[in-house]
C-alpha cells in the first residue's frame, strides 16, 4: 500500500510540472520565431502581433465642464467664418449687452437639452446657439411670415417634420418636438450640401433656393461655396450672426461680455400624464408658477392638456417628484374642468353655447370664433366638462382638432310680386325655398293660385356682414311699384331696398323686391 501511495504522489507531481507555464529561454529574442503551437491537432507558427501607435493631437479632458458654456465651447466643430459681416454683427451684439443677457437668461430652461441632443447625434454644438438667432430663445415667438417657436418653423415645414398644428396645440413651440425636428432638418440639409454654412443658408432660405443658386454658379463656371453664392440680404447676414454669437460665447472677455452662469445639468424633467388635466391644475400640483409651467410647455393653446395628444409635460427638475406625489393624492375627477366637443352640425355660436351650457361670449372668446360667423360641422371646441363627459378625450379628436367658420346668413322678410299663372309652390321654387314654408309665411297653401302682381312674403338670405349695409340702404331708397325692370336681376336672388316689379318671361326671378321689416331668421335651412 505504501508503494501505491508513493507512485500516485509521484504521478501528481509529474502532471503538475507538465501544466506549469514554461519560462522563455534567454536566447529567445523578440525577432525569433514563435514556438510551435498546436492548432486543430497540427503544429503551426502563431503569427506575430502587429503593434500600431495611435496618433492623437490632444487628450480629452476627464473633468466635466464647469458650466454649460464650457461644454458648448468643447463641441465647436464648424469652420470659422471671418468676414466684415461677422465683425459688423459682433459690434451689433456688443452694443446691446442687455439684449445678450435677456437671451442668455431665457435660454437657461432649454439650452442644456439642445446641447445633449446635439452631442448624442454627433453634431456641432454651434447649432445650440441657433435659437438665439431665430427666436432669441422665446418659444412663443412668431414671425410676420407665421414661423413659430424656438426654431421658427413655417407651418408647411413643421408638418413635413411631423409637428402637429391644430386648435389645441402647436408642436412647433414644443421644446422637445421642435428641437427633434430642427436637428433632423439640419442634419438632412448637411447631408444634402456637405457643408454646414450651406446647410444653415438653406435652413433660412430653403434648400430649393440654395440648390438653384449653386446650379447657377456652376453653370457659369463660378465657385459654388457659401461665400460665392448670390443670396438675399437676410440669408447673407444669417450665418455671420451665428458666427458672431459663437465668437462672443467663445471669448466673452474679449468682447467685454459677462455671460450668466448656466450649470451643466438638466433644467427640466419629463413627467408622464395619463388623464386630461387643466394647465392651472398641473402647475398647482407641481408647485410652480403658472408662467413657468407655460414656458416649459408652450405648445398648449388651450387651458387644458389632453393626455391623448400630450402624454408628457416638462417640469423643473426638482418639481417633477412633487408633481407625481401630489397627483397620486389628488381626486381624478377634479383634474380637468374642460373637454373637447365636436359640433355635430353647422350652427351659430348661440346654439352651440346653449348645447354645452356656456355663455356665448365666453365660448366665442375661448375658441376664437369671430362675430357674425357660424361654427361648421366637425369643428372641435373647448367647452366645460360635465358629469357625463368621458375621463379622457380620444386621440383621434385631439390630434385632428380643427375649427372652421362660415359667415352667418340672415334671412330678411321680403315682398315679391307673383307672375301670371303663379302659385305659391312656383314662387317658392323660384327662390329654392320649401313650398310648405312659403305657404305658412303667407297663411295659404302650396297650390293656391295667385293673380299677377299679388304680393308674396318670402325670407331671402343676406350675409350678416352685409345686413347692416342693406338696412342703411333701405332708408335711402324709395320703393316704387312702377319702377322699370332691372337689367341685372339674376335667378334666385332678390335685392333688398329695391321696388318689386314683374320680371320679363325669360328671367328666372323677379327683378327686385322690397324689404318690409327688420331682419328675421327663419327656422328652415339657410341658403348661401
Amino acid at each position: 500500500m505504501k508503494l501505491l501511495h508513493v507512485l500516485a504522489l509521484g504521478a501528481c507531481v509529474w502532471l503538475a510540472g507538465c501544466a506549469a507555464p514554461q519560462k522563455p529561454s534567454a536566447d529567445n529574442t523578440a525577432g525569433a520565431p514563435a514556438s510551435p503551437t498546436i492548432v486543430n491537432g497540427t503544429a503551426g507558427a502563431m503569427p506575430a502581433v502587429a503593434v500600431t501607435e495611435l496618433p492623437s493631437s490632444k487628450v480629452a479632458p476627464l473633468a466635466a465642464p464647469k458650466d454649460l458654456w464650457e461644454r458648448i465651447r468643447r463641441g465647436f466643430a464648424m469652420p470659422d467664418l471671418d468676414t466684415d459681416l461677422v465683425r459688423k454683427q459682433e459690434e451689433w451684439y456688443v452694443a446691446r449687452p442687455d439684449y445678450i443677457e435677456r437671451m442668455a437668461e431665457r435660454s437657461r430652461m432649454y439650452i442644456f437639452h439642445v446641447v445633449e441632443e446635439l452631442e448624442l447625434r454627433g453634431m456641432p454644438t454651434e447649432l445650440a446657439l441657433l435659437p438665439y438667432i431665430e427666436s432669441a430663445f422665446n418659444p412663443q415667438a412668431i414671425s410676420s411670415a407665421k414661423a413659430a417657436g424656438l426654431w421658427q418653423f413655417m407651418p408647411g415645414t413643421g408638418r413635413d417634420f411631423q409637428l402637429t398644428q391644430n386648435v389645441l396645440r402647436d408642436d412647433r413651440r414644443s421644446v422637445l418636438q421642435s428641437t427633434r425636428a430642427a436637428l433632423d432638418y439640419l442634419q438632412m440639409l448637411h447631408d444634402m450640401f456637405g457643408d454646414w454654412h450651406l446647410a444653415l443658408a438653406a435652413y433660412n432660405w430653403g434648400q430649393g433656393n440654395v440648390s438653384k443658386a449653386i446650379a447657377r454658379n456652376k453653370s457659369a463656371g463660378l465657385p459654388a461655396g457659401y461665400l460665392d453664392l448670390n443670396m438675399p440680404a437676410e440669408t447673407r447676414n444669417y450665418v455671420p450672426k451665428l458666427q458672431a454669437v459663437k465668437n462672443i460665447i467663445a471669448r466673452p472677455e474679449a468682447f467685454g461680455t459677462v455671460l450668466p452662469l448656466i450649470g451643466n445639468h438638466p433644467f427640466f424633467d419629463t413627467v408622464e400624464i395619463t388623464r386630461d388635466i387643466d394647465v392651472e391644475m398641473a402647475a398647482r400640483l407641481a408647485e410652480v408658477r403658472l408662467e413657468d409651467f407655460k414656458a416649459l410647455n408652450p405648445s398648449q393653446r388651450k387651458p387644458i392638456i389632453f393626455a391623448a395628444g400630450t402624454p408628457q409635460v416638462l417640469l423643473p427638475w426638482d418639481n417633477a417628484a412633487i408633481f407625481n406625489k401630489n397627483l397620486a393624492a389628488a381626486d381624478p375627477t377634479t383634474l380637468a374642468s374642460w373637454t373637447a366637443w365636436v359640433a355635430p352640425s353647422t350652427m351659430p355660436t348661440r346654439e352651440a353655447a346653449q348645447r354645452v351650457n356656456m355663455d356665448e361670449n365666453d365660448l366665442r372668446q375661448l375658441n376664437g370664433v369671430p362675430k357674425g360667423m357660424v361654427i361648421k360641422q366637425g369643428s372641435t371646441l373647448v367647452v366645460p366638462r360635465n358629469g357625463q363627459t368621458p375621463a379622457a378625450v380620444a386621440s383621434s379628436v385631439v390630434n385632428n382638432a380643427q375649427v372652421a367658420f362660415t359667415p352667418e346668413v340672415v334671412l330678411r322678410r321680403t315682398v315679391v310680386r307673383a307672375r301670371k299663372g303663379d302659385t305659391i309652390a312656383r314662387v317658392a321654387a323660384r327662390y329654392d325655398l320649401p313650398a310648405g314654408t312659403v305657404a305658412g309665411w303667407n297663411k295659404s297653401n302650396a297650390g293656391a293660385a295667385l293673380k299677377a302682381g299679388h304680393a308674396v312674403v318670402v325670407y331671402l338670405p343676406v350675409r350678416a356682414s352685409s345686413a347692416a349695409a342693406s338696412e342703411s340702404a333701405r332708408h335711402r331708397t324709395t320703393s316704387r311699384a312702377s319702377a322699370p325692370p332691372s337689367r341685372n336681376a339674376h335667378a334666385g336672388k332678390a335685392r333688398a331696398g329695391a321696388s318689386p316689379t314683374k320680371a320679363p318671361a325669360r328671367k328666372a326671378a323677379p327683378a327686385r323686391a322690397t324689404v318690409k321689416a327688420a331682419p328675421a331668421r327663419a327656422p328652415q335651412k339657410k341658403h348661401r
